[in-house]
């Protein structure tokens, strides 16, 4: 016989020979099918796009492990609580939110404590970590570590000197014939004026009411010096008040030269201001016959896990993976957002910002907003009779006590 036809017989013997070891391949009528993980993601609408790319690499590195079909929709960080807590079971699997809202969705059972929280506390900022915490207790995932607000300003009309007061902008603005902006329609910037005076606003230990004596009359600033001051800035030709989305547009038709905002414009100002985009800390303002520094609230966007997903563990995988290293640095790239991730924070291109060395500059006149759900509406409304030059022309330290009362209220 030839060794050819001797080692084909050969061949086709040891292939009907039994298999006694190794992987076996399965039954001709056997499929494998991969578990079908369904889940949805919570995100201001600005992030969408961002999301969107961010969930997508997410479904390509665990696709040898299920199939996925992830939802992304539109919602506000600010109102995230109690839109969840309408339909907590039916509600998002993972949400970006406020942290000023994270006891309220602890308390009702809407989040879980972290259960790897050893490894987030060592991954992130500190400042981001108590942010997150309820009493010690880790509960979301930190993402940000920017939600405070400082001055952007436009250097082809102001020196460096011209923005650290806020007497000095108001002029150059007039001169100019242009405007500066802060928006007072929002009790989160009206405290700027409050915020380093003295006078206090806080949450009571029972964690929904407040405490508050801005219309104090006893200390070195009164409530009525800050009242007189704000109705000397409204008065001005060179303020006007403005939602953050009507500061932006001014910024762009060219009517506005500086104003309050966030690192969440950053990009936008560079594109509309170019070489001449500039940010500092906020301004000092005249009060009481001295210049104090403008105050700011600060906080962290967070990434929750719904303690009712019907796929926890993707879910918490998912929180992980939109909060990692990786995908903050992306987000700042992106987006212009600081992280709250340590090692992304530190980069260099973070480092470099303009917008971000503004932010830190502010972080030592900030106060990590902790306020009950009465501060918002009164504030607001006397806010508005400021910005207004106080049409009713009622009593300052009357309106003062009005809003007090209900900040305070139980």
């Amino acid at each position: 016989m030839k060794k050819g036809a001797f080692f084909l017989l050969l061949s086709i013997g040891l292939l009907l020979l039994p298999v006694s070891c190794g992987k076996q391949a399965p039954p001709a009528d056997e499929t494998v099918t991969q578990q079908v993980v369904e889940l949805t993601v919570w995100a201001a609408e600005e992030d969408m796009e961002l999301l969107q790319e961010i969930t997508a690499a997410f479904q390509d590195h665990y696709s040898d492990q299920a199939s996925f079909r992830i939802t992304c929709q539109p919602q506000g960080e600010s109102n995230c609580k109690d839109v969840l807590l309408g339909d907590l079971e039916n509600g998002a699997d993972v949400f970006t939110f406020a942290d000023d809202q994270v006891a309220a969705l602890a308390a009702a059972g809407a989040l879980d404590p972290i259960e790897d929280a050893a490894s987030i506390r060592e991954a992130n900022l500190s400042a981001a970590v108590e942010a997150a915490s309820v009493d010690g207790t880790l509960y979301a995932y930190p993402l940000t570590a920017d939600n405070g607000y400082f001055l952007y300003y436009n250097k082809a009309y102001f020196s460096q000197d011209d923005v650290q007061t806020l007497d000095r902008i108001l002029a150059v603005a007039e001169e100019a014939g242009r405007q500066v902006s802060m928006d007072w329609s929002s009790a989160w910037y009206v405290y700027a004026f409050f915020g380093n005076t003295g006078l206090e606003v806080g949450l009571n230990e029972d964690g929904l009411t407040n405490y508050c004596t801005w219309n104090g009359t006893d200390g070195p600033i009164s409530g009525v010096d800050v009242a007189e001051s704000m109705l000397s800035v409204a008065a001005s030709p060179g303020f006007s008040s403005r939602t953050d989305e009507a500061f932006l547009q001014g910024v762009q038709d060219g009517s506005l030269i500086a104003g309050v905002s966030g690192v969440w414009n950053t990009v936008a100002i560079q594109e509309a201001w170019g070489e001449n985009a500039g940010a500092v800390k906020l301004p000092t303002f005249t009060c009481g016959g001295q210049q104090v520094q403008m105050a700011s609230f600060s906080g962290c966007k967070l990434i929750g896990v719904n303690a009712y997903s019907e796929y926890p563990e993707w879910a918490v995988r998912l929180a992980e993976w939109i909060t990692s290293e990786e995908n903050q640095r992306l987000r700042f790239e992106r987006r212009g957002q600081g992280p709250s991730n340590s090692a992304a924070a530190a980069s260099a291109e973070v480092q470099n910002s303009t917008a971000m060395a503004a932010l830190l500059a502010q972080a030592e006149f900030s106060q990590v907003q902790r306020v009950g759900g009465n501060f918002w509406a009164p504030v607001e409304e006397f806010a508005a009779s400021m910005a207004d030059g106080n049409p009713s022309g009622a009593s300052l330290q009357a309106q003062l006590d009005r809003m007090v009362e209900n900040v305070t209220a139980r």
